[in-house]
């Protein structure tokens, strides 16, 4: 049984949300120029991830230059204070490898790759604080930090993560939820539906995973459109301050 009430008789959440409302969302371009081709911070509810691009460049290795198409490599890193058991993961651990994998598998489809062969393009990103929707907060920090490097796409890639409590579900869970409750993640591809990657750990009935398969993807179109208004606001203060 639960230490938290999950949902109050009123249809409250934890941290006072409705079932379908977002958390608090923050993000910004270019936060470290000097350091990346292509930079970002992402802020979704205590959920911090910073997010560098580098290339597409030569490649590190002789193995990641592929004659067709770029290759693309993912570093995840997680702050020993990012979490409440403040422990440093080593690059084997499993969830980090897995990660990896997620994230490249989910760009590799998205990043038009065949118009940089023989090349690399590197994203590296820095989990600050856990609290929920660290693959979705990672994935969207991904896609922010891509546009700024230029690196041509064919779409937006926008993920949400969706839990559900006694079969009703909730969007965009925050750490509480995340350990409690069948949550799941799901990335999209633009303004479509077409998903790009869902991951879950939990066994769930079929109905269930359907409903929180539904309010996770109306969830990414809404952060579609945050991403795409703060894209569009970083271009225009670029084009006010005469740098373009």
């Amino acid at each position: 049984m639960s230490r938290y009430e999950i949902l109050s008789p009123e249809g409250l959440r934890v941290d006072g949300r409705r079932w379908n409302e977002l958390r608090r969302f923050h993000a910004q371009l270019s936060t470290q120029p000097a350091a990346a081709d292509g930079s970002s911070y992402v802020e979704s509810g205590n959920t911090k991830v910073i997010c560098t691009v580098v290339g597409p460049a030569e490649p590190s290795q002789r193995s990641k230059q592929l004659h067709d198409r770029a290759s693309v490599s993912v570093e995840v890193v997680f702050a020993a204070f990012s979490g409440t058991d403040r422990k440093r993961r080593a690059k084997s651990d499993k969830r980090v490898q897995e990660m990896r994998s997620q994230l490249a598998r989910t760009f590799n489809s998205a990043i038009l790759t065949h118009l940089h062969p023989r090349s690399e393009i590197t994203m590296s990103l820095h989990i600050l604080s856990q609290d929920g929707g660290v693959l979705a907060a990672c994935i969207n920090a991904c896609t922010l930090a891509l546009i700024d490097a230029g690196v041509p796409m064919s779409d937006y890639v926008v993920a949400m993560s969706a839990g559900c409590f006694t079969k009703e579900p909730l969007l965009d869970v925050n750490g509480i939820e995340e350990n409690e409750l069948p949550m799941l993640t799901v990335a999209t591809l633009g303004a479509t539906e077409k998903v790009t990657l869902i991951q879950m750990e939990s066994k769930v009935h079929v109905d269930v995973m359907e409903s929180m398969l539904a309010v996770a993807v109306d969830g990414c179109a809404k952060m579609r459109e945050m991403l795409d208004t703060v894209v569009r606001s970083h271009g225009n203060e670029v084009a006010r301050s005469g740098a373009l």
